[in-house]
């Protein structure tokens, strides 16, 4: 809407900055995009966008990620591992991940590997603990205790890159990026290529053991190509990805090199999404979106090296098709009311025994109203969810799933800092592999239910003497939260028919308490630029699900850390740029079974120096990235020693 809106200084500043560290400004420069809104935003937000995470030594959205409050990042270990997000302890299946605002989805098993998406096509990366709060959003944007944004680059010049990168254990990488800008049309096409071996050496030491040995069947090889198109409100997207790559497994004790997983993975994903926005009648504003979503899953075992392995073959094949129409009505410039009603039709198949075909049907309608007025923000939202799912099986599908679930948000600025509360009801519904996975699957789960209460400040602060590349200009953002989150009928898996049959129950009940904060300083004076990103995250996460129990009741939940920080700086001078990033991630509790299993806490540094240089019409640059520093291989999950101590060289050409 075009109402009451003001622009805010901060990203424009930056923009200015970027421009006068490259060199004079006296000549006509492009300035990228300006954020313009009119109001704090009410949710928990933190973003990382443009030059931040470019200067960033990452690779992939989840590398980015892992810097942000509140945020666990699960990794398999080495480039082909599996990487999932979780959220202030939810669990990866209630963090829902959107692209140019439409969901990734998984019915399978409910969770997205962040891996299989670029940083090299994102303008932004950004983390919402409550709803977005957008004034004509899907109904989705509403089902989730926790939601990832993922935007794309919008384009504004022609231009094309070519990246090659060479990496430790055999990794070769190469990549074209193409973007043009003709007559209100924009868009850009990215493809990217690689491949590694992956067979880094480890040293897995305990009060037991002490195990040296070579990573082996870590290996992978893929490709991704991604394009997209832009006008006004319409956006396209289209995605292609193949891979095939090893499962290592976990590994043994003293004989790591003997009794390997040599499992295989092979992957395709495949989806084309549009979306389309119009305001009209200066009160009203409609979207629609749709996608189709189209993966192919193999997993195989079946080899005759696999001595402790069951042998499998299994082939999986999802459809998803998705449409959405969402409508905003601002009666006045300080109240929006929206509704929105989304449909998704999802398909498994599968090559299982006694597996048959799934269909879900799921349907999901908001209505949402929000105020902003003399200072007092205020949203207010009711989702309705409604899950059907369809078998052929003799002992039917699972009943319909119904539910009506709240959320309120408060807000008050004041002198330019706002205090923000709110509260958000959600549930996650079980997967279709909870459900219907053969001799794992119960068709009698109940949903798994989250309640949040969050508390936060946010305050900003910016001052400038002008844009002159000689006056020093600075910023400063700073926010916190205290929150609490109840988790109910938890969906875990247990071995209820003996060691070796597992069954799908609801099963447990946890509590959080935790406080989330984040700090940027940036200034700029002449050619230096320099920024300090910071984000801490504090939290008490514990079991309370049988007070009978006393080997795991109020104790805390497997793979929760209680303290977790991260400090990054980045200095520049002029095309020069050096990033320096720490992480602290604290102990972490793996296995109730003996209160020694226990993942050691650690330390990670990365560095990375990157360097560029115009000639003539094309430019030139390098970039050198060490990774874990100081060495220390540490673990996400037990007996999965993440690579130590690896280097990145890459070279970048573009027009």
């Amino acid at each position: 809407m075009k109402h009451n809106r003001s622009i805010t200084l901060i990203p424009l500043l930056c923009a200015a900055l970027s421009l006068a560290a490259q060199g004079s400004v006296d000549s006509l420069q492009h300035i990228g995009e300006v954020e313009v809104y009119g109001k704090r935003p009410l949710a928990t937000a933190q973003t990382m966008r443009g030059a931040d995470l470019q200067a960033l030594s990452t690779t992939s959205v989840a590398d980015a990620l892992k810097y942000f409050a509140g945020v666990q990042i699960k990794d398999f270990g080495g480039l082909g591992g599996l990487k999932t997000i979780n959220v202030r302890s939810m669990g990866a299946q209630h963090v829902g991940v959107y692209i140019d605002g439409i969901r990734i989805t998984n019915a399978q098993n409910g969770t997205v590997d962040l891996g299989k998406f670029s940083l090299s096509s994102m303008e932004s990366v950004s983390l919402y603990n409550a709803n977005k709060l957008d004034n004509c959003q899907s109904a989705s944007e509403y089902a989730s205790g926790a939601t990832v944004y993922l935007r794309t680059r919008r384009p504004t010049k022609d231009s094309l890159s070519v990246q090659l990168r060479r990496a430790s254990f055999t990794t070769w990488m190469a990549k074209a990026n193409a973007q043009f800008a003709w007559r209100g049309w924009s868009g850009f096409l990215d493809a990217e290529w690689t491949k590694s071996r992956g067979d880094y050496p480890f040293r897995y030491q305990s009060v037991y053991e002490d195990t040296i040995g070579r990573r082996a069947n870590s290996d992978i090889r893929y490709g991704r190509v991604e394009a997209a198109l832009f006008k006004g409100g319409f956006s396209s997207h289209i995605y292609y990805y193949d891979s095939e790559r090893g499962c290592p497994g976990g590994i043994v004790r003293r004989l790591s090199d003997k009794y390997i997983n040599v499992g295989r993975e092979w992957d395709r994903d495949f989806f084309i999404q549009a979306s389309y926005q119009k305001e009209f009648l200066q009160h009203h504003r409609v979207k629609v979106n749709a996608k189709y979503t189209n993966e192919y899953l193999r997993y195989c075992t079946d080899y005759p090296e696999n001595q402790n392995t069951a042998r499998v073959n299994n082939h999986y094949r999802q459809e998803d098709v998705y449409a959405a129409v969402c409508y905003g009505y601002m009666p006045w410039s300080w109240l929006s009311l929206s509704t929105s009603y989304d449909v998704r039709y999802s398909k498994l198949r599968a090559d299982l025994k006694r597996f048959d075909n799934v269909f879900r049907l799921d349907q999901k309608e908001v209505f949402a109203a929000q105020m902003n007025y003399r200072g007092v923000q205020a949203a207010v939202s009711m989702l309705h969810q409604h899950y059907h799912d369809f078998t052929f099986a003799h002992v039917g599908a699972a009943d319909p799933l119904d539910r009506w679930t709240p959320a309120v948000s408060l807000a008050y600025t004041l002198y330019g800092v706002t205090f923000r509360a709110w509260y958000k009801k959600i549930f996650r519904a079980p997967t279709l592999n909870d459900l219907y996975y053969t001799q794992v699957g119960n068709r009698n789960l109940q949903p798994e239910y989250t309640k949040q209460l969050n508390f936060g400040v946010e305050w900003h602060w910016s001052k400038s003497r002008g844009y002159s590349p000689s006056r020093p200009t600075v910023s400063i953002d700073l926010q916190a939260d205290v929150y609490q989150n109840k988790i109910e009928n938890r969906i875990v898996c247990l071995p209820l028919k003996g060691t070796y049959s597992w069954s799908m129950m609801n099963y447990g009940y946890t509590f959080c308490r935790g406080l989330n904060a984040t700090a940027s300083v940036r200034y700029a004076t002449g050619p230096w630029a320099f920024s300090m990103l910071s984000s801490m995250t504090w939290q008490n996460d514990l079991n309370r699900t049988d007070p009978d129990d006393e080997d795991t009741y109020d104790k805390p939940i497997c793979y929760s850390p209680r303290l977790s920080y991260t400090l990054t700086g980045i200095v520049q001078w002029r095309r020069l740029q050096l990033t320096t990033s720490y992480m602290h991630v604290g102990e972490r509790m793996w296995s109730y079974a003996d209160p020694e299993d226990i993942l050691t806490p650690y330390n990670n540094i990365d560095m990375k120096l990157s360097y560029s240089q115009p000639v003539g019409k094309t430019s030139v640059g390098f970039c050198l990235e060490v990774i874990d520093v100081l060495d220390e291989q540490y673990e996400h999950l037990p007996r999965y020693p993440l690579p130590g101590r690896n280097y990145k060289l890459t070279l970048t050409f573009g027009i």
